[in-house]
């Protein structure tokens, strides 16, 4: 129910929730807490009865931590990427990696990036 209730509220929805969730996350370390994860639902319009946030919590709290990885709680509700996104991802990497090190600082993509 709440992945069809994202599908019916779009894109905008998703990277709202992503940027939000990374501005919740001070400490940088990508883990949300139980209250956190619901207030950005509310803040979202995308409160839900107690008993199927519960469940939602226990599908995403699979370390039994009581916190949440963000990035972990969008691949639940995307999914897969399709074969024609990740080799869009690839090629993009492959372009930022110009040295072929396997790995990209920061500052290799300001050269290539604009966020403008």
């Amino acid at each position: 129910i709440f992945r069809e209730t994202l599908s019916k509220r779009g894109f905008r929805v998703i990277t709202g929730l992503g940027k939000y969730f990374r501005q919740m996350d001070k400490n940088r370390n990508g883990l949300l807490s139980r209250a956190a994860l619901k207030e950005a639902l509310k803040v979202f319009h995308l409160e839900m009865p107690e008993g199927d946030f519960e469940s939602l919590w226990l599908v995403l709290d699979d370390s039994k931590n009581d916190k949440i990885d963000y990035g972990e709680f969008t691949h639940a509700i995307f999914g897969e990427m399709n074969e024609y996104r990740k080799t869009f991802v690839r090629k993009a990497y492959m372009k930022l990696d110009f040295n072929k090190t396997g790995s990209v600082p920061m500052v290799d993509v300001r050269k290539c990036y604009c966020a403008k």
